[in-house]
């Protein structure tokens, strides 16, 4: 199996790494730095890492598309985009439409909405060496616009809906190409790391679980997608979420 992990500095992103190099799978990892070896089983033969910086997205003759070149020359099983930022310096998840700050969108919008979007874009050419890999962009629950009854968090809520719609648009254009692939935006569950620390306090018993448990219920589920599936906004559960 090879697995190819878009933003392995997160915590899910780490902690799923190290989940399919236990399964000594092959493991391919994208990060702003190298992951720390605390994070990786005692034996990692499986594990190739790759360091970018986001502006080479957008720069074809890029160091970075040279390392896509050799990862997805060759069939690539899994891809999982882990990029998320809910809270960072100056931003904050707002209470009310009085805290929004067009600084605060634009944040909130390059990480959670532009970066995936231009990731899904770097590898689109390449997926035709990987004709049933399965696509799994993470996002969120608060990304529905349907299920939404609680408002606030605007900058975050709005950029992770337009990730789903981009999600949504990408998985029909694939569908066309290659009809058994996968593509999903998958809300992990709320996860013990940096991202969710100052919003645990209140959380139900059972509902925070720690990386390591996020990566082995996301990878169970992802075992069993389908390209019926594709195009949903699904829970860590496999089910449905509304959009």
């Amino acid at each position: 199996m090879h697995v190819v992990i878009l933003g392995g500095n997160s915590g899910i992103g780490a902690a799923l790494a190290a989940h399919y190099l236990q399964l000594q799978a092959q493991v391919s990892v994208f990060s702003r730095a190298a992951l720390a070896a605390a994070v990786l089983p005692d034996a990692a033969p499986g594990l190739q890492q790759y360091q970018y910086q986001p502006e080479m997205l957008e720069q074809p003759q890029s160091p970075l598309h040279e390392s896509l070149k050799t990862v997805f020359g060759q069939p690539a099983d899994l891809v999982f985009c882990c990029l998320g930022l809910l809270h960072q310096d100056q931003l904050q998840p707002e209470k009310s439409l009085r805290q929004l700050s067009a600084a605060g969108l634009r944040q909130a919008f390059e990480v959670n909405t532009i970066l995936p979007a231009l990731w899904l874009q770097a590898i689109w050419p390449w997926l035709s060496q990987s004709p049933q890999v399965k696509l799994c962009w993470l996002s969120a629950k608060v990304g529905s616009i349907t299920d939404n009854q609680a408002g606030g968090w605007h900058s975050y809520r709005a950029s992770k809906a337009a990730l789903n719609m981009l999600v949504r648009c990408a998985s029909i254009e694939l569908k066309r190409s290659l009809p058994q692939a996968t593509l999903v935006a998958l809300h992990p569950g709320t996860t013990d790391t940096s991202m969710s620390k100052p919003f645990q306090r209140n959380l139900p018993a059972g509902q925070l679980q720690v990386p390591a448990d996020t990566a082995r219920r996301l990878a169970a589920t992802v075992a069993y997608l389908t390209p019926a599936q594709t195009g949903a906004l699904l829970h860590w559960d496999g089910s449905v979420l509304p959009y």
